[in-house]
């Protein structure tokens, strides 16, 4: 299992619901990061933190006037409000969580949805020759070249590379249609084409914008 989603992808339906068994059955929060909420996650996670913390002292100050009753050394002073905050706010934090939880699997569903439609679309036409030109001047860096449409991307390393990959292929996935994919170290050159088509299409270009993004 991956730690993180590549960013910009969306989650598939195994990290959604990997996201909410840790939001809801380990600590809010963690599902979130894993789902590359970050903000959300990072605020579920002070929460929880928080209140666990707060019923910590509750139950060490709970003990010290237990055993001090018995000894008779310890003046009773009422806590009650530490364990009432402490619950609050991993209450907080767990059902922000699962509102959380709830928005990556329907996002992850999307994606399914998305995935079946371009499985069982039609076969796209070949794009006519005279609307590439157009179609390339809106994806600034991509060049044709033998009736494919390529463009080479650089990274600061090889690790970088290879996460844009991983990005690229999840994508690919969801889109049904994939680049040819050359790494070079920090470089990374995508190819699209559409070999049932017998050429380019509009889904090539439109992967390509999405490429861009990612």
């Amino acid at each position: 299992m991956k730690l993180f989603s590549p960013a910009g992808v969306p989650p598939s339906r195994a990290t959604a619901r990997n996201a909410v068994l840790l939001n809801q059955l380990a600590t809010p929060g963690l599902g979130s990061l894993l789902g590359r909420r970050w903000m959300a996650g990072i605020g579920q996670l002070i929460l929880a933190i928080a209140g666990f913390t707060l019923f910590v002292v509750w139950f060490v100050k709970e003990m010290i006037q237990y055993y001090g009753q018995i000894t008779g050394d310890v003046e009773i002073h009422p806590i009650g409000k530490f364990l009432v905050s402490g619950l609050s706010l991993f209450a907080a934090a767990w059902l922000w969580s699962w509102v959380t939880s709830f928005s990556l699997l329907r996002t992850a569903a999307a994606a399914s949805r998305s995935q079946l439609e371009n499985f069982a679309a039609p076969p796209v036409q070949k794009m006519a020759i005279e609307r590439i030109p157009g179609a390339l001047a809106q994806i600034p860096g991509w060049k044709m070249q033998d009736g494919k449409i390529m463009r080479t991307y650089e990274f600061k390393d090889f690790p970088a590379a290879v996460q844009f990959v991983q990005a690229v292929a999840i994508a690919a996935e969801q889109a049904w249609h994939h680049p040819d994919i050359d790494i070079r170290w920090n470089k990374v050159t995508l190819t699209l084409t559409t070999h049932d088509a017998g050429g380019l299409t509009g889904k090539d270009f439109s992967l390509a914008r999405q490429f861009d993004r990612l």
